[in-house]
């Protein structure tokens, strides 16, 4: 983004589909203008009205996304090697903002002590049992 913000930076802007550089450059731009503020209110209101192009569609729902299981087939090194050139694709290149998340959550509870993830477990099942037991 060299000068002002492109139609597609405020798409994916909206989208939480930035790098954090580019997320700074435009919530500056933002600021100091005015009439980009209103293309991006034109944009929002678009949305509102359900006109959505392709490729929107296929970013907001994130088709081209991995699940916490593909990737955890990564981390196991189960995972086929065309997947694997794919997934390293979609985050190196792509810079998928929410796999770069799911990705960097799943390397840290691989690298947990035991009794740490013993103890995050023991949490959510306990949890889980009061809501079931509420539902009942």
């Amino acid at each position: 983004m060299a000068k002002a913000p492109s139609r597609a930076d405020l798409e994916a802007y909206l989208d939480d589909a930035l790098s954090e550089a580019d997320l700074a450059r435009v919530e500056q731009a933002l600021r100091e203008s005015p009439s980009l503020r209103q293309i991006l209110q034109r944009i929002m209101q678009e949305r509102d009205r359900g006109e959505h192009s392709l490729g929107a569609i296929w970013r907001r729902h994130r088709l081209t996304c991995f699940s916490r299981e593909e990737m955890s087939h990564l981390l196991m090194g189960i995972m086929d090697e065309a997947q694997s050139g794919y997934f390293h694709f979609h985050l190196d290149v792509i810079q998928c903002p929410y796999c770069h998340a799911n990705w960097a959550d799943l390397q840290r509870r691989r690298q947990e002590p035991a009794p740490v993830a013993q103890q995050r477990r023991d949490k959510l099942f306990t949890s889980s049992v009061g809501t079931l037991r509420r539902q009942s």
